[in-house]
């Protein structure tokens, strides 16, 4: 009976690139150095903590799974984005969509939770010094970690499961790669209920998380105003890279979001492409860069390595 209602979706056509030209070759070697910096960058960064014996301790803990969530991030997208960008088809199959969709998901709940652990982790550091060992003792912080990606594993497994269950009336998505509010859109029945619980998880995975980072922070301000100009130099150095990782990482993110819930014709199709592609690949390719440069720590163990 569905077979005779909706059509049978096995391949979705990825309308978002348009038609091959020959500038596809330039925007291949383009996104290919793009991957390939990014592996580089991360790769790197994760050998450097694993190597060097001072970079341990919680925060350079939770650097080693920010990294790793973004190598697979990256992963989840820029492969087949290039595969397509020489194809004629410009297709991907229903399982790979989904599959897709998940590893996306995934990355950015892994990505905004432990920027929420670094957070907490720097204001009990600053805030309450010590009582630092005891508070994110290792155990601690490994406990954090596994709940990070527990619950957003489990959170967009639970989002996935909603999409599959919508019979579809259309195979075409104007995107770049598979997202959960295009597929809505293609539903043959209403998914007022998709909406909801995908709004509702939006509020629990992202804005809760900046809401603590930003509680954080203001804490953190608080007690730095209190504290001498060497002290004060001293802790808000060591929170700048976390909060340029942060900024960059939610700025692409409230740029998907909004892109993707407020459609417009004032805003080009290309536009929303590159909007959409900003946060699956700017944080993986400058966090490693930024988090090198501006701790002294990962500096010297880069220079102990080289």
């Amino acid at each position: 009976i569905m077979k005779d209602i909706y059509n049978i979706t096995t391949t979705f056509i990825l309308a978002g690139f348009g038609k091959t030209t020959s500038s596809a070759y330039l925007y291949f070697a383009s996104s290919f150095v793009l991957y390939a910096v990014t592996i580089f960058v991360n790769a790197f960064l994760i050998a450097v903590l694993f190597l060097e014996e001072n970079l341990r301790g919680p925060m350079y803990t939770c650097l080693r799974h920010l990294t790793f969530n973004e190598l697979c991030g990256s992963t989840a997208i820029l492969p087949h984005l290039m595969a397509n960008l020489l194809s004629e088809s410009k297709t991907i199959s229903y399982s790979a969509c989904f599959a897709q969709l998940f590893f996306i998901y995934t990355y950015g709940t892994v990505e905004l939770t432990v920027l929420t652990v670094m957070a907490y982790d720097r204001y009990v550091a600053i805030c309450n010094p010590l009582r630092y060992g005891n508070i994110m003792s290792d155990t601690k912080t490994h406990r954090l970690l596994i709940f990070a990606w527990v619950y957003s594993l489990l959170t967009t497994f639970l989002l996935v499961i909603q999409s599959l269950r919508l019979p579809l009336c259309s195979s075409r998505i104007d995107q770049l790669f598979c997202d959960n509010v295009t597929i809505m859109n293609l539903s043959c029945v209403d998914s007022s209920s998709n909406n909801i619980f995908a709004i509702f998880l939006i509020a629990l995975s992202i804005v809760s998380p900046s809401l603590v980072i930003v509680y954080s922070y203001i804490r953190i301000l608080i007690v730095c105003l209190k504290a001498s100009k060497e002290a004060r130099a001293k802790a808000l150095n060591t929170c700048l890279s976390h909060l340029l990782t942060f900024f960059i990482f939610i700025i692409g993110v409230f740029a998907v979001v909004i892109g993707n819930r407020i459609k417009t014709k004032a805003v080009p199709v290309s536009v929303n492409n590159i909007l959409s592609l900003g946060f699956l690949t700017i944080p993986p390719l400058f966090n490693p860069i930024i988090y090198g440069m501006k701790t002294a720590n990962i500096r010297t163990g880069i220079k102990n390595i080289l």
